[in-house]
């Protein structure tokens, strides 16, 4: 259950927070900016800084002078925390982009690597025409004139050639039935 006072905190008037960056973010801002030198770290402490105080709603109710003071001190406070944090102390900034991701040919290279010792156990009739086909991307006349066999004999060589590569990777685990 809510009680009072986290029920005013959450229909804190948007016009207070409104009139909160209205009057002190640009003299915040400033401020941050001469001790950080980067205008963009100065927007992030300075919403920061307001994000705090409206968490806080008592001590912008309190002297304005008062109020103020509190808002740079914590805008001091976040940038010698931010100063002393270990992305701070830690990174090195670079010009330089870090190294592309390139694609892993490791399963490519093991793929390849199986199929050449099942084209292994292969008859040498068999890899000729496999290897001529698949590797040379010949067509069957292309194969028949190389091999100095006929077109049909070709085919024949193929498709048992294929059948008998199937049945060394299936005995070496790579497929299935």
């Amino acid at each position: 259950m809510m009680t009072r006072t986290r029920a005013r905190e959450c229909r804190w008037p948007t016009a207070l927070l409104r009139e909160l960056h209205d009057v002190h973010a640009p003299a915040l801002w400033r401020f941050v900016v001469r001790l950080t030198g980067d205008d963009r770290s100065a927007e992030d402490v300075v919403q920061e800084t307001l994000l705090r105080a409206w968490r806080r709603p008592q001590i912008l109710t309190e002297d304005e002078a008062r109020a103020r003071a509190w808002l740079f001190t914590v805008a001091r406070n976040l940038v010698i925390d931010d100063r002393r944090s270990a992305r701070v102390t830690r990174e090195v900034a670079s010009d330089d982009l870090p190294e592309r991701p390139s694609a892993d040919h490791a399963n490519a290279v093991l793929d390849a690597w199986l199929v050449a010792d099942s084209l292994a156990q292969l008859s040498d009739d068999h890899r000729q025409v496999i290897v001529r086909a698949y590797y040379g991307r010949r067509t069957i006349t292309d194969i028949a004139e190389e091999l100095d066999i006929p077109a049909g004999t070709v085919k024949s060589r193929l498709h048992y050639g294929l059948r008998a590569l199937r049945l060394a990777l299936q005995e070496s685990g790579v497929t299935k039935e």
